[in-house]
């Protein structure tokens, strides 16, 4: 379920200051990470880092297997929440290049294991904060996470954020400037994390958004083999149990349909039976094409008309929206000054 936040809200509620203190001396008192873990029982996988890795331009557009899979591939590659890469892998060259960078991007104080580790934490914290339906502040960060390294609070922020929605499909968004206060909101204007309960498995808004995105990508339809070849790249797969998505077949042929945002269907003539995924009504209704190819755009670090087909459909699609709200409004005008005449002349009567 959504956060009952109004984006609008120019500060946290004094029940929500009490309550956050409340929270920080706890935790403050125990260990972060056994405190977490307390109420999170899968904090441990969440404590792996996770790394965004974008896949190369040029081996993306280069891919024979065709426009469309290449980027169902760069999409699963970007957006992949595996765990770190396989350091033995390594060559000595490629070993000192990687700490040259790094060293130039970042405080020469924090070593990498240390800044991703933080990084893990405030993104816990984040849920925890997600799942509790407060906001979190910057304070706290500061005095649970951060501590004595204020100086890579906005780096270590940055990276939890883009984790939170990439992975979880999940919008940190400051609510209120003057104290810091940040809200905590599903993305794209979706309405469902798919979450057991207030206290059981964590948001999988982010493979819902994956799925609306494929199949957007795709020609508003994608086949069930490439959706589980992208999914394979993102290590999950059908009939394993994933730590976020439980059984991800259930999630996506069921649960998700059930739910209206996807519609599994045979395709048709197909013998033997082959089945594809299309958006589905609740879709439609909550977020826009516009959206979905912003969102794309961002994360490949580029532009929405670099994708003509899908921008032009797209801003069809705002057109017609825009269009049918121009006239539900001259419509409402219309029933609102006939509403007055008619009660004019009864009065003059």
């Amino acid at each position: 379920m959504p956060l009952p936040l109004d984006e609008k809200s120019s500060q946290c509620t004094q029940d929500q200051h009490l309550h956050t203190q409340s929270e920080t001396q706890r935790l403050e008192n125990a260990q972060v990470p056994k405190s977490m873990e307390e109420i999170f029982p899968s904090f441990s996988s969440l404590l792996m880092p996770v790394r965004l890795n974008k896949a190369p331009a040029a081996k993306t557009l280069s891919t024979p297997e065709g426009p469309e899979s290449s980027f169902s591939t760069s999409i699963a590659i970007t957006a992949t929440s595996s765990s770190q890469p396989d350091e033995s892998s390594r060559t000595e060259e490629e070993e000192k290049n990687l700490s040259t960078s790094e060293d130039t991007a970042k405080p020469r104080n924090m070593s990498i294991d240390a800044l991703e580790k933080k990084v893990a934490f405030l993104e816990s914290f984040l849920l925890l904060k997600y799942r509790m339906k407060e906001v979190a502040t910057k304070e706290d960060i500061l005095k649970i996470i951060i501590k004595d390294d204020e100086d890579h609070f906005p780096e270590i922020f940055l990276r939890a954020c883009e984790h939170m929605e990439m992975i979880y499909g999940l919008d940190v968004k400051e609510v209120d400037p003057t104290s810091h206060c940040y809200g905590i909101f599903i993305k794209l204007g979706l309405t469902y994390d798919g979450m057991l309960g207030p206290i059981e498995g964590l948001p999988k808004t982010g493979l819902l958004i994956l799925m609306l995105c494929l199949i957007f990508m795709h020609g508003n339809r994608v086949c069930e083999e490439e959706v589980w070849r992208v999914l394979n790249i993102r290590e999950i797969y059908s009939g394993q149990k994933h730590f976020i998505y439980g059984e991800p077949k259930e999630f996506l042929t069921n649960d998700l349909v059930k739910e209206k945002y996807l519609e599994y269907r045979q395709v048709a003539n197909s013998d033997p039976a082959r089945y594809e995924f299309l958006w589905g009504p609740r879709a439609h209704a909550e977020t826009r094409k516009m959206e979905i190819l912003e969102f794309l755009a961002k994360i490949h670090g580029t532009d929405p008309k670099s994708y003509p087909s899908q921008y032009e459909e797209a801003l069809r699609e705002e057109e017609e929206r825009a269009q049918a709200l121009s006239v539900r409004a001259a419509s409402t005008s219309m029933a609102t000054a006939s509403s007055s005449a008619v009660s004019g002349s009864f009065s003059e009567t």
